[in-house]
């Protein structure tokens, strides 16, 4: 199988999925559960790619210095609640100055 017969396919995929959300019916969605499920997926899956992106090298874990560093410095600044820029700005620099020294 070729790489773009793999594009196509999860391009296809994708819009299927999408069009799929718009044919669930409105009231299945006014439940309480799904409503709360809905409301707190996007944060979940956010968060499992930062915590991926902030341990795994590929399949393997890493634990990088700087790159740990920033992932504490941006959970910290998301614990004081600061806005979503400055905690990417403070993790960013974080892990850059780090790798600079």
């Amino acid at each position: 199988m070729s790489l773009w017969t793999l594009v196509i396919a999860t391009a296809v995929g994708c819009y299927l999925l999408k069009l799929a959300g718009y044919l669930v019916p409105a009231r299945a969605l006014e439940h309480p559960r799904v409503r709360r499920l809905v409301e707190l997926l996007p944060v979940a899956l956010l968060a499992a790619l930062v915590v991926v992106e902030a341990l795994a090298a590929g399949r393997h874990l890493e634990f990088d210095g700087p790159r740990l560093a920033g992932f504490v410095v941006g959970a910290v600044a998301v614990w004081r609640r600061a806005p979503f820029l400055v905690v990417v700005v403070l993790a960013g620099l974080t892990a850059a100055l780090l790798r600079l020294a």
